[in-house]
């Protein structure tokens, strides 16, 4: 008989990409055998993810400091799971964990999917405010206190993290920085089966016959390299080659800048559903995630590395964070902005493709073994064991 029956997965923000990661956990626990809600507020208009009717989802509105203190008081009775599972160090999921565990002794599990203290200058970030600034902080009515979600908040989470059952963490910086158990993001390998599809059909069905395909299968920021990738395509010139970007940036402007610069180069397709990705990226000749190297990227293990191994794409990225070992002899890597070294892959690649693609085949297997909702499973029935 199994200890523990059901998981509660507590999500700091439902219309953020944090529930990414909590509804790979969920599909991982689903395998084991538990029953799993995934529960948060939601401080946007929307989810983030329309997720699948397996899981049970419970919201209740985000709201601002000291409203934010009511929701906590009607959510603390609604999580019924054997085992807390709080996504992020933030005080609308870990706080929020805490409170419950320690109403009711129920063990708690903590996962770091990101270094959320890195957006604000790590370890140097201070909050040294006068005490007018603090009071301000506190009661203006746009006082940057009464955001859950402020720095201080993280720090303070941050400093918590010891009073978790377990750790969970999906990279090797991540591990080290907080301790433990290294879970990678896993991919759902039958949803991402290269042998369910046919890659002229999907380009074909995107408007891409004409060309030779760069993807991009997420949202654009200026970490995420995507201007190295221009760069390069304007020193190659090579009128039949484009980058993709599926989604585009929910964040800001972003992309609409770099459709200003290299129009030219790029075809932004609109966000799809989840259970749609697989036949986007049967549709590209090489998957690019040519992350920089910043503080934020070395903390993160970037999904669409596994959108293109899964799909056995041929994997453009860059030495950064854990991408080498994920990648593994796999994928062809450049050093962080270096548009030169990303021109020369790309004729590597195309020069080579009957090559390229059986080392994506390659990839595949890495993913399958490493990557998979199979292998995240398995890693976490270790860690609810020792529970």
């Amino acid at each position: 008989m199994k200890k523990f029956s059901k998981v509660s997965l507590l999500v700091s923000d439902l219309s953020s990409a944090a529930i990414l990661r909590a509804y790979l956990i969920a599909k991982a626990l689903n395998q084991l055998g538990y029953e799993v809600e995934i529960m948060g507020f939601l401080f946007g208009n929307n989810f983030y993810l329309n997720l699948p009717s397996e899981f049970n989802v419970y919201n209740l509105p985000g709201k601002d400091f000291p409203e934010f203190f009511g929701e906590i008081q009607k959510f603390l009775p609604k999580i019924s799971g054997d085992i807390i599972y709080a996504i992020k160090p933030q005080i609308a999921s870990f706080g929020v964990g805490l409170l419950k565990k320690i109403f009711t002794r129920k063990p708690l599990i903590l996962d770091i999917d990101d270094w959320e203290l890195s957006w604000h200058g790590g370890d140097n970030w201070h909050y040294h405010p006068t005490p007018k600034e603090l009071v301000r902080d506190l009661l203006k009515p746009q006082g940057a206190l009464k955001n859950p979600h402020h720095t201080l908040y993280v720090k303070w989470m941050e400093g918590l993290v010891s009073h978790a059952d377990a750790v969970t963490v999906h990279t090797k910086f991540l591990q080290q920085r907080f301790g433990g158990t290294f879970v990678p993001n896993g991919k759902d390998i039958s949803l991402f089966d290269p042998t369910q599809y046919d890659p002229e059909s999907s380009r074909d069905r995107y408007g891409l016959s004409e060309y030779r395909i760069l993807m991009f299968p997420g949202a654009p920021r200026p970490y995420k390299g995507l201007e190295d990738v221009l760069i390069a395509l304007d020193k190659l010139d090579q009128p039949d080659l484009r980058l993709v970007i599926v989604g585009g940036s929910p964040y800001d402007d972003y992309d609409k800048q770099l459709q200003q610069k290299w129009g030219r180069w790029i075809i932004k397709l609109p966000k799809y559903p989840a259970d749609i990705m697989p036949d986007l990226v049967a549709a590209a000749h090489i998957v690019v995630v040519p992350q920089r190297d910043t503080p934020e990227t070395r903390a993160q293990f970037p999904l669409k590395l596994t959108d293109g191994m899964a799909m056995a794409k041929p994997v453009l990225s860059t030495r950064v964070g854990d991408i080498p070992q994920i990648l593994g002899d796999t994928g062809y890597l450049v050093e962080p902005g270096c548009p030169e070294q990303i021109a020369e892959q790309i004729q590597v690649i195309f020069q080579n493709l009957d090559s390229a693609n059986q080392k994506a085949i390659k990839a595949r297997e890495r993913c399958v073994e490493h990557y998979s909702i199979e292998a995240m499973a398995s890693t976490l029935k270790s860690v609810i064991a020792q529970l």
